[in-house]
């Protein structure tokens, strides 16, 4: 839980670096969350829990942003690489595979390596 709750208080912090671990933490909680909402508000129809769910959705926008940014920094690629999500069919795929690739070791232009900084 510190992993997502790290995220939520670095809220739009884009510069840095991100490990694999802190990104796809994040990206489990926000899922679980998103998750357990929607199966909420499919049960109940309540109109509470419909804006509850738009809200947090809007809420992680910007995190999930920032922590995807830092993520394709520690590959030492620009924050313009999440565009690629855009292509159809293949882009989706090529940034899933950025995103689980290892990091690169040592300080690159965008800081030190955040595993070295962990430990």
């Amino acid at each position: 839980m510190n992993w997502y709750l790290g995220v939520l208080k670095n809220y739009a912090g884009f510069d840095g670096r991100a490990r694999r671990k802190e990104y796809w933490m994040f990206a489990l909680f926000n899922a679980l969350i998103t998750v357990v909402l929607e199966v909420l508000y499919a049960a109940t129809k309540s109109n509470i829990l419909m804006i509850l769910l738009f809200v947090y959705i809007l809420a992680v926008f910007v995190p999930g942003l920032a922590v995807g940014v830092r993520r394709l920094h520690d590959l030492n690629k620009s924050g313009a690489w999440l565009l690629i999500a855009f292509v159809p069919f293949i882009g989706g795929i090529w940034l899933f595979v950025l995103t689980c690739l290892a990091g690169t070791r040592g300080s690159n232009q965008y800081g030190p390596d955040p595993k070295l900084a962990a430990a």
